[in-house]
Order: structure tokens, then sequence, then C-alpha cells
């Protein structure tokens, strides 16, 4: 089946979806901080640069599916709660403009858990009726990647729509059995990280492995309010599009508490207290080494993972749209064959 994929980003979803049998021919970006990294990583896909506002739906290929996570930063709770009244809101129309322009069999849309705040009730509810209005059965769900493969707690909201033709509605699949924790994703490369360069330079091909690297600078009193250790035995906190907010190493004992939002390094251990690296944060967002990001600061980095969708939560969904779609498929044909049986019964 194939897909296209909006506001792309470093390829999370694509990656997933193509690790389940998805061809991914046409995708989306305007950052130019990302143009690079997708293309070395997607060379068979071509990458429109534009805004998708000055996309016409005429100039994108058909296909059987939309994929994409529309800008969250309207929707975090961490950001400005404006919503969809925000310019980067109201990107979730565009989607919605392609979508139903261009019908496909499905697709798939993702944002951050802050778009379920009591504030935004409203705007929520105009967008689920927007998507069955644009004639699809709609399943919604918010999930934690922690159940589908990825070494993170991770809560996101997912649309997920089929064309109402096909006549059927979405069944999210359950969560796995085994989880997945650091020791089983970054154990191996804690004594090869490098610090950044100066004001937060790449070290380039100076890493031993692509993007293992860290960046350095002091902490904000709002990092320090609460804990940011795991355990080598638990999930890590969720990967942020930002590297001063990225989590402690594992290798540091979990902070110390001072009293209500204040916590500290615990004295005679600062020393093991570093940032996770851009590599060590991919590979909790479950991206393969052989997946190279492009940057010359670390904040771009830190930005391009933090915001992908993790890929093994994106194959388990893409997994189970290709599965359901079989299970469909053969059932209309046994449903026809049987017609064709009692035709020719009675024709006799």
């Amino acid at each position: 089946m194939k897909i296209v994929s909006l506001f792309a980003g470093a390829g999370g979803l694509d990656k997933g979806f193509e690790a389940a049998g998805f061809k991914n021919f046409w995708a989306n970006e305007y950052d130019k901080d990302i143009w690079q990294t997708f293309e070395t990583n997607f060379p068979k896909t071509i990458l429109d640069r534009r805004s998708i506002v000055n996309v016409p739906s005429s100039e994108i290929p058909e296909c059987d599916g939309i994929i994409g996570g529309p800008p969250c930063q309207s929707w975090s709770e961490a950001g400005s709660l404006r919503g969809i009244n925000d310019k980067r809101g109201k990107l979730f129309f565009e989607f919605i403009r392609i979508l139903r322009d261009k019908q496909p069999k499905f697709f798939l849309a993702e944002n951050v858990s802050g778009m379920l705040a009591k504030r935004h009730g409203e705007a929520l509810n105009y967008i689920k009726q927007l998507f069955t209005d644009s004639g699809y059965n709609l399943s919604f769900s918010l999930l934690n990647a922690v159940n589908y493969g990825v070494p993170q707690d991770r809560k996101r909201v997912f649309f997920i729509g089929i064309r109402k033709d096909l006549d059927y509605f979405f069944e999210f699949p359950k969560p796995l059995k085994n989880k997945h924790f650091l020791k089983d994703i970054i154990f191996d490369i804690q004594d090869t990280v490098l610090p950044a360069q100066g004001k937060n330079y790449s070290n380039g091909d100076k890493c031993a492995i692509a993007n293992h690297e860290y960046m350095t600078g002091s902490f904000s009193s709002i990092y320090m309010s609460r804990n940011r250790v795991r355990s080598w035995d638990e999930p890590s906190f969720t990967i942020q599009a930002g590297g001063r907010h990225a989590p402690i190493h594992t290798q540091a004992p979990k902070m110390k508490f001072i009293e209500q939002d204040k916590r500290i390094f615990v004295p005679g251990k600062e020393h093991l207290y570093r940032r996770l690296s851009i590599r060590e944060c991919a590979r909790i967002q479950t991206f393969p080494d052989s997946h190279v990001f492009s940057y010359s600061n670390l904040m771009a980095g830190y930005k391009m993972v933090g915001n992908a969708v993790p890929c093994n939560l994106a194959y388990c969904l893409a997994r189970s749209i290709q599965q359901q779609f079989q299970t469909v498929k053969k059932l209309e044909n046994e449903k026809l064959h049987n017609r064709k049986l009692s035709t020719k019964i009675l024709s006799h």
C-alpha cells in the first residue's frame, strides 16, 4: 500500500510504516533544519519543501493512506495551550483539506496529550466531526508508547480513520506483553559519548556512533524542580523536543529531594549528571543507529528526535492497519464467492 506523509519531520512515522511494508513515495516538510535528515534517510521518497498551506491537493500523488503529525506546540501542556486558535493549531485544517480532496482508504494523525485538556474540548470535538464529515469512520485513542515496544513513557493521541465505503472502524492494537527498559536500549553505549563542542556545536564525525553527543550547560530551576533520572530497569521519561529538557543519563543516582519543587544532584556525584545524548534519545524513540540526524547545533538534533513519533509505535499501528485491511478484504472475497456459489446452485 502506498502512503504520503504530511509534516513528516525526521521520519518516525515513516520508518514504522515502511517496516510494516508500506511504500512512502511522497512527503512534505517545511522546516529547513530537517530536510537533509529526511532526504538522507528516505532517498526514494520525494520531499516537498513548501509550507503545506501552499501545496494544492492536485499536486499530491494518489495514495492508499495519509499519515502525519500536525505541529503540536499549540496544544502542548507545556506550551501556550492556545490550540486551534493558534496558526500552528490551524494546520490541522490543512491536513483535513488534503484528506477530503484525496480521499485515501485511511489516514493517521498524531498529536500531544495536551489536546485532551478541558479547555480544548470544543475544538477537539469539532476536529473529530470534521474527520467524520470528510467521509471516514473515526477511531480515536490516547496511547502510551511504553506499551508498544518503546522504552519510554510517552502519551500521545491518535486519530485513525477508515473511509466509510470500506464499512469498518479501525481497532487499536492491544498493548504488547513485554516492555523494554533503558538497560535494553542504551546500556551498551554509555562509555563512548562526547560532550558538545563550544556553544553546543556538533562533534561531527568524531562521534564513535553517529549523533552520540550531549548538550552541555546549566539546568534551570524548573528543570531542578523534580527528579529527571530513571533507573536502568525503568522506561525513560518522555523525550522532549529540546536539549535543555532532555532527561539525565541513567548512570546518575536519582536527584535528592530538598523541598516541594526543589531537588539537587546528589552531593559528590555531580560528575555523573549529564543529559542523554541525541543518539540515546533516538534509541529511546526506537530509531535504528543507521538513521542519522544532520545538524550543526545540537539543539536542532534534539528537536528533530523529540518531535518524532517512536518508530516501534508507528510500526504497531501500521501493522494493525494492514492486517485489518487484509481481514476485511478476505471476508469480502468470501462473501462474493458464496454469492456466486448460491447463484450457481439456484440456476440449476
